[in-house]
């Protein structure tokens, strides 16, 4: 079961650019900064109530952000839920029909296991499933 948003993506051409507005935007300055260097990324994140937004920089041109801001510029990326058990919220997405990019999950950002569901069984949306890390 989808427990609730935990973070929405932003494709950003520049990261430390991004922080000054997302500083001013927020009030606040990110909690944490990461690179994911399976996914050629660097990360930021700031935390708004319950939910979090991260802040996607690509650190190689053939990933998957830069294709992204390629194609579509900077601009919302992904929205991610939490999950219990990401195991079994695979097998029940999969058995309603949707498509993963990856069925197995991986190590993400911020302690996070993931998986990705493709946006063409999603309306266009890129969906990411995480599930905390224990």
């Amino acid at each position: 079961m989808l427990n609730n948003i935990e973070h929405i993506g932003i494709a950003v051409k520049n990261a430390e650019e991004s922080i000054k507005l997302f500083n001013a935007l927020f009030n606040t300055t990110p909690y944490k900064e990461e690179a994911v260097v399976s996914e050629n990324v660097k990360t930021v994140f700031y935390k708004t109530g319950e939910t979090k937004v991260e802040l996607l920089q690509a650190t190689s041109d053939d990933s998957a952000i830069a294709k992204f801001i390629e194609k579509k510029g900077e601009g919302i990326h992904h929205m991610a839920f939490a999950v219990t058990d990401i195991y079994a919220e695979i097998n029940r997405l999969k058995s309603e029909g949707f498509v993963f990019i990856n069925e197995t999950p991986k190590q993400g950002a911020d302690n996070k296991l993931i998986v990705f569901l493709h946006p063409k069984s999603s309306n266009g949306v890129l969906i990411e499933l995480c599930q905390e890390i224990i």
